[in-house]
């Protein structure tokens, strides 16, 4: 026999880890700055372009790839790093990697026609890297006081 729960009653809310928060917002910044890319591809001219060997103001080249491989690669890796790296060495690098691709990000919308599509675009990647370097700015800290007091504790050591 199953018992009804109340809808009246409040859900519990979890607190959600800030490494599980960095994490999530990296794999949004990823699928959008690759949706954006996929969704671009119909805009009238993009694939003739693409076939005439350009890309924006660039030439298709090793280069070129190899760029564009590791910009989309960095926020990849960041997902797995935000899960795993120490808290200091993870705060800094979320901090670092996010302020650098702010610029990054903005760039893109230069020289585009569809400013409502790339603008929107653009516009959420930035929200979610604003959210990703305040995630990391505001990482909670131990007290040393505390720390000092566990690490004393006979009660704790045991």
């Amino acid at each position: 026999m199953r018992t009804r729960q109340s809808t009246t009653a409040k859900l519990q809310d979890q607190p959600i880890p800030v490494r599980a928060k960095l994490a999530a917002a990296w794999t949004s910044f990823m699928f959008l700055y690759a949706y954006v890319d996929i969704l671009n591809f119909f805009t009238p001219g993009v694939i003739e372009n693409i076939l005439d060997g350009k890309v924006f103001e660039f030439g298709l080249s090793q280069t070129f790839s190899t760029t564009a491989l590791t910009l989309m690669a960095i926020p990849i890796l960041m997902v797995v790093l935000s899960m795993t790296l120490p808290a200091r060495a993870n705060r800094i690098t979320n901090l670092i990697v996010a302020s650098l691709y702010i610029p990054v990000t903005a760039f893109n919308v230069v020289g585009e026609s569809w400013l409502y599509f790339y603008g929107i675009g653009i516009a959420l990647e930035l929200i979610l890297l604003a959210l990703i370097v305040r995630f990391a700015w505001t990482w909670p800290r131990t007290t040393p006081s505390a720390t000092l007091a566990t690490s004393l504790d006979p009660a704790t050591t045991a």
